[in-house]
């Protein structure tokens, strides 16, 4: 199987494919404020590369509990020129992390593969046609606003069969999309370690799925660890999910956590 982004593709099933997070914002959970400028986001952009990173996911808007949303000017502002100079300096699958279609319109434009949508083109009614008109890959998360499921893993499920069919009917081929059962969007820790221990049911879908679990609070809650100091937690939860199927890691530590993808593989991809 194929994942197929513009003129880029990623070969499903060979191996785990790490995608590094950039999040060009003052106020992301993790490491806002520390790449917000043009040069300080390509250096770490190009730093990624160096370790190992397939695919960069430059982002532009904090997505954390209690974020303050921005508008797309102010969004375009953060993203459009590190995804118009890194398309240029390099030959790196680009994602843009947007729920917006104005903002992965520009995004692709200026160079981008892949629209990385948090709300899985449910949120902008837009969003799927500006994918399907640049054939890009696009990365359709489970989300909700209130944290209440009769089964989550399967209600995750629905959600992401209906962004399936919002995709094809504007014209997506399976072939360009990803699915992520979005950890710690809309759920509880014990929501969120439920989905951990059911990623494989997942694969019912028939798509890749991809896996954003790096420093997050469930592994702050389970640890009562900061956010600094989550990396054996970010790295339980890789190789779990390598284990129960996952085909991307989407991380902040590319170095360290390909070196996890790269052990699981040797061990379950046989």
């Amino acid at each position: 199987m194929l994942f197929r982004c513009r003129d880029k593709s990623l070969e499903i099933g060979k191996r785990t494919y790490i995608m590094g997070i950039l999040n060009m914002t003052p106020d992301s959970f993790s490491d806002g404020g520390k790449y917000n400028t043009l040069e300080k986001g390509i250096e770490r952009a190009l730093q990624m590369i160096e370790e190992g990173a397939d695919i960069i996911d430059v982002g532009g808007e904090s997505t954390r509990p209690g974020h303050t949303p921005v508008d797309e000017e102010e969004e375009m502002r953060r993203v459009i020129p590190v995804i118009e100079k890194l398309s240029k300096i390099s030959n790196i699958i680009i994602s843009v992390d947007t729920m917006k279609s104005n903002v992965a319109l520009r995004a692709l434009e200026a160079g981008a593969h892949i629209v990385n949508d948090v709300w899985g083109l449910q949120r902008d009614p837009k969003m799927a046609e500006v994918v399907a008109k640049y054939n890009a890959g696009v990365i359709m998360m489970h989300n909700s606003n209130v944290a209440e499921y009769e089964d989550v893993v399967k209600d995750i499920i629905n959600f992401l069969q209906k962004s399936i069919e919002m995709g094809e009917k504007a014209g997506i081929d399976k072939s360009q999309m990803v699915v992520d059962p979005g950890i710690g969007f809309g759920k509880t820790l014990d929501h969120n370690l439920e989905v951990m221990n059911r990623l494989e049911e997942l694969k019912v879908l028939g798509l890749p799925v991809l896996l954003g679990t790096s420093r997050k609070s469930m592994i702050g809650k389970v640890l009562n660890l900061d956010v600094e100091d989550r990396l054996e937690g970010t790295a339980a939860t890789v190789a779990v999910g390598i284990v129960k199927g996952v085909d991307i890691v989407r991380v902040h530590d590319v170095k360290q956590m390909l070196r996890v993808a790269k052990m699981t593989d040797a061990m379950v991809r046989r």
